[in-house]
């Protein structure tokens, strides 16, 4: 069971219907309140009923400020049932050997700006992966817009530093696709790179996170995503002792 209090905030499962409703809630605001295909004001899909939701709250208010959920896999073989899969081949990670953590649907409630959040919701991840011994941390990284010339310098650095390992690295799979690994052919500009980059995006990262070598485009939710992948094994130690600080 996954509880966790830090400062001002908060971790937990949710338990209830109504938990997973209020988490439904809040991603409806974070990517689809433009939208006119979602009416219900709900950000739902099949693959809710598999995850464990985590739900991030200020103790004061009761307000949900955070909230992402977990699909845990016991081994690479169970990969195609992962939400990614929709839109990746993934077959290269099927014989990846040990437990695998997908997690998704992140977003903090647009009217809060803590910094705090992102590194409580950080801290949660650490503690579980920790105690259920999970080898590599896996989802959707996403950028706001369906353009990539917004993106540019972000995608030309992913390039130029991020790509994944050959062996792990994910085939085209989505209709509508940019390759940006081989089509973009400038050089960063890392100050605007780093501004347009997402913040968990830069958070995964930090932690010797890859990408994968194309972005999909996804216009119901209006945004481009590439797959990331964290290996835990090789995460640093200075940056795995910040973060078990921050769990602990």
């Amino acid at each position: 069971m996954l509880s966790l209090r830090k400062g001002r905030y908060s971790v937990r499962f949710a338990q209830t219907p109504a938990d997973i409703v209020a988490a439904q809630r809040l991603r409806y605001r974070a990517f689809l309140a433009d939208s006119q295909t979602h009416p219900q004001g709900l950000d739902a899909d099949q693959f809710d009923d598999l995850c464990q939701h985590v739900l991030i709250e200020e103790r004061k208010s009761g307000t949900l400020v955070c909230t992402f959920r977990f699909l845990d896999l016991e081994r690479g073989s169970d990969i195609s049932r992962c939400y990614s899969a929709q839109y990746y081949g993934l077959e290269s990670l099927a014989d990846f050997e040990g437990r695998m953590l997908e997690m998704g649907r992140f977003c903090i409630h647009p009217d809060w700006r803590d910094p705090d959040i992102l590194r409580v919701a950080w801290g949660a991840m650490t503690t579980y992966v920790d105690d259920r011994g999970v080898k590599l941390l896996f989802g959707c990284s996403s950028f706001h817009g369906t353009e990539w010339k917004d993106h540019a310098d972000a995608l030309a650095m992913l390039k130029h530093r991020h790509i994944g390992p050959k062996r792990f690295l994910p085939k085209v799979k989505a209709p509508n696709v940019f390759k940006f690994a081989a089509l973009l052919r400038r050089k960063p500009n890392a100050k605007r790179a780093m501004l347009k980059m997402p913040p968990l995006l830069k958070t995964y990262l930090m932690m010797g996170g890859w990408v994968s070598d194309h972005a999909v485009v996804d216009r119901d939710l209006g945004t481009m995503h590439v797959f990331t992948g964290v290996e835990i094994g090789a995460i640093p130690p200075a940056r795995k002792k910040l973060l078990r600080a921050v769990a602990g």
